[in-house]
C-alpha cells in the first residue's frame, strides 16, 4: 500500500488555540464591561471591539494555515524593511498614551508596529538562518549581520518604550540562532553584552528603573511603582481554588490599571481561581509542546526555523505576562497571547497560528504512521 502524505492540520493547537480565543473573549467581556461604562457609557464597547477583531483574526488563521509558509520566504527582505519603517514612523506620528508611542492610528484601527515587526523578523532569521547553513557559526560573517538587524529593531522598540516585546524578540531569536546551530558560547557573550546595555539604560530612567523593580519589594511605594503588582496580587489572591465566580471580579473596579488588557490574567484568576488559571497555564504549555512538535517536524530547515520562532515568541509572551500578573517578573506592558485586548496583538497570534498550522500540514509523518501505511 502507498505511503501518504500527512495533510490534515494539528488538530490539538487548532483547538487549543480556539479555547484560548474564546475565553478571550469572555474575559475581555467580564473585565472590560466597568471600564467600557465608565469611558463610553457602554459595557459591551470594549467586547463588540474584541468580537469583530476575533472574527478578523479567525478569518486570517484560515488563510494563513492554507497557504503554503514557502510563500513566506519571498517576503522576508520586504517585510523586515516595512517593519522598520513603521517602526520609524510611531516615534513620529504615534499615538502617545501612558507615556509611550506604541501605536500607529489608522481611523478605525490602532496598528502596532511592533507586532508587525515580531513576525517579520522571526521570518527574516528564519530565512537567514537557513541560507546561512553550517556558516551560522562564524561570528562575522555568520552571526553579526542578523545580529544588526536585531539590535536595531530591538532599539527602535526600546524608543517607544516597549521592554516587554523587545525582551521577547531578542530571546526569541537568540533561540532561534541556537537551533539553527550558532555557537553557544558566542551567544552567551551576546546576551552578557545586551543585558548589560538594557541594564545601563535602565538606569538613565531612573521613574523607569523604579518600575521595573517595584516587584521586588512592591510595599516599598505602594500607591506608585507598587500599586499595579499589589493590586494584581490582591486579584489572584482573593480567587482562592474556585474563584469569585464569572463576571465578579472586584479589581476591575478601577483598582487594577490596564485589567483588559495586560493583567487581564489576573482577572481571570480572580474570577476562575487556581482551577482556571492553571487550566490556562496548562493550554499554553501544550500549545508550546505542540509548536516545538511541528518544527520538529517540518519538512525543511526554514520551515523548523519558524515554528521554533513563532512558538518561542508565543511562549515568552505568555510567560512574561503571566509572570507580571503574579509578581514573578517585572511589568512589561505585554499582552496574554489570544486572550488580552487589542486587534494588533490578537491578529498577530492568530496568523502565527495559521502559519504553525501549515507547517505542520506539510510535516514529515511520523515513523509510526509510516509503519502503519506500510501494513498490506
Amino acid at each position: 500500500m502507498a505511503v501518504t502524505k500527512q495533510r490534515r492540520p494539528d488538530l490539538i493547537l487548532f483547538t487549543i488555540v480556539i479555547i484560548l480565543a474564546g475565553l478571550g473573549l469572555v474575559m475581555v467581556l467580564s473585565a472590560s464591561s466597568v471600564i467600557g461604562f465608565q469611558a463610553e457609557h457602554d459595557p459591551f464597547h470594549y467586547f463588540r471591539r474584541q468580537a469583530i477583531w476575533l472574527g478578523l483574526g479567525m478569518l486570517l488563521l484560515i488563510i494563513t494555515m492554507n497557504v503554503d509558509y514557502h510563500v513566506y520566504r519571498k517576503l522576508a527582505l520586504p517585510g523586515i524593511v516595512v517593519a522598520f519603517v513603521l517602526l520609524l514612523l510611531v516615534l513620529w506620528i504615534g499615538q502617545e498614551i501612558g507615556g509611550a508611542r506604541r501605536w500607529i492610528s489608522l481611523g478605525f484601527f490602532n496598528l502596532q508596529p511592533s507586532e508587525v515587526t515580531k513576525l517579520a523578523m522571526v521570518n527574516f532569521a528564519a530565512v537567514y538562518i537557513a541560507t546561512k547553513g553550517r556558516k551560522i557559526r562564524r561570528l562575522f560573517s555568520g552571526l553579526l549581520p542578523i545580529l544588526v538587524i536585531l539590535a536595531g529593531a530591538f532599539g527602535l522598540i526600546i524608543l517607544e518604550p516597549d521592554f516587554g516585546t523587545a525582551a521577547a524578540l531578542m530571546a526569541t531569536v537568540m533561540l532561534m540562532l541556537f537551533a539553527g546551530g550558532a555557537y553557544l558560547g558566542h551567544l552567551l557573550l551576546l546576551a552578557i553584552g545586551a543585558g548589560a546595555g538594557l541594564y545601563k539604560l535602565a538606569l538613565g530612567w531612573s521613574y523607569r528603573w523604579r518600575r521595573i523593580t517595584a516587584f521586588l519589594d512592591p510595599w516599598a511605594d505602594p500607591m506608585d511603582t507598587g500599586w499595579n503588582v499589589i493590586q494584581s496580587l490582591l486579584a489572584v489572591g482573593s480567587g482562592g481554588l474556585f474563584g469569585v465566580g464569572l463576571g465578579n471580579s472586584r479589581q476591575k473596579f478601577s483598582y487594577l490599571p490596564e485589567h483588559h488588557t495586560d493583567f487581564i490574567f489576573a482577572i481571570l484568576a480572580e474570577e476562575l481561581g487556581f482551577i482556571g488559571a492553571g487550566a490556562v497555564v496548562v493550554l499554553y504549555v501544550m500549545l508550546v509542546w505542540r509548536g516545538y512538535a511541528i518544527g520538529l517536524r517540518a519538512r525543511d530547515t526554514y520551515g523548523s526555523l519558524l515554528a521554533v520562532g513563532l512558538t518561542t515568541m508565543l511562549a515568552f509572551q505568555a510567560l512574561l505576562n503571566i509572570g507580571v500578573a503574579t509578581g514573578s517578573v517585572p511589568v512589561t506592558g505585554i499582552p496574554l497571547p489570544f486572550v488580552s485586548y487589542g486587534g494588533s496583538a490578537l491578529m498577530t497570534a492568530m496568523a502565527s497560528a495559521g502559519v504553525l498550522l501549515n507547517i505542520s500540514k506539510q510535516g514529515r509523518v511520523p515513523r509510526k504512521k509510516l509503519q502503519e501505511g506500510m501494513e498490506p
